[in-house]
């Protein structure tokens, strides 16, 4: 049983999906725990039935978004202890079986944050693949200079990721944004902001079909808004912040021999 390293899933509507998705990640990882953010399709029913110390069901009232979600199961976490946090769709499209994996770069670089780089297959929509670049292109440049013995954010929107707690949660606390799609992209940006590194590592993306129990909340014009409005937000923090980024570059540059 892990003390410091769990999975978080959240979950709206996703179905018996989340059942499987759950199972995987049990299979890989002693301590998973489950928000299901307002669901109201019945999907929460067969994990009530679950008895396990290392898993844990929380179950939101109202659909509040994947950020909020999120950090309803990071403030318990906080709580009861642990330190890391590796969160994953429920929808089937992030491979359980790289958890381990992942938990160990955690491990071994505990202050970094170890993000997913995805590995896309044939079956995956091409406008959803060439789409995240723009926002990527966007996390690119708002985390200049903002390595610090890292490496780039090589992909801004995808899920898979082990984040060290208590910086996100300070992050959270004091940022009325971050709760529904565009947590994801803006979670990184921030973290980087204040300095914690990113690593990067391969992780495939399964994309499954309605007739395999595939499910979608994505809507190309609500959430494209969405991110539109958040790196906008970003740009204006970036700008606020590019002179003492300069200088910090500066001195870097004066220290090396």
């Amino acid at each position: 049983m892990s003390r410091t390293h769990l999975v978080v899933i959240p979950s709206y509507n996703t179905g018996p999906q989340l059942a499987a998705t759950v199972a995987a990640a049990r299979a890989a990882w002693p301590v998973v725990w489950v928000v299901v953010d307002g669901s109201t399709d019945g999907s929460a029913a067969p994990l009530r039935a679950i008895e396990d110390p290392g898993f844990r069901l929380i179950e939101r009232p109202r659909n509040g978004g994947k950020g909020a979600a999120i950090r309803d199961a990071l403030e318990a976490a906080e709580r009861d202890g642990f330190t890391h946090a590796l969160t994953m769709d429920a929808d089937g499209q992030h491979p359980a079986g790289r958890i381990p994996d992942f938990m160990a770069a955690s491990v071994a670089h505990p202050g970094a944050m170890i993000l997913g780089s995805p590995v896309f297959g044939p079956e995956a929509p091409l406008l959803r693949v060439r789409g995240r670049r723009i926002s990527n292109w966007w996390a690119g440049l708002e985390t200049l200079w903002c390595t610090r013995g890292g490496e780039p954010i090589r992909d801004s929107l995808y899920g898979f990721r082990v984040y060290p707690i208590v910086p996100l949660l300070r992050i959270m606390r004091r940022n009325p944004w971050m709760r529904r799609y565009d947590f994801d992209a803006e979670a990184v940006v921030r973290l980087a902001w204040r300095g914690v590194p990113a690593l990067n590592m391969p992780a495939a993306v399964r994309y499954l079909t309605p007739a395999e129990g595939g499910v979608s909340h994505f809507r190309y014009g609500r959430d494209n808004l969405l991110l539109t409005g958040m790196h906008t937000r970003l740009m204006l923090g970036f700008l606020w912040r590019l002179p003492l980024l300069l200088g910090r570059a500066l001195q870097l540059r004066k220290a090396r021999p």
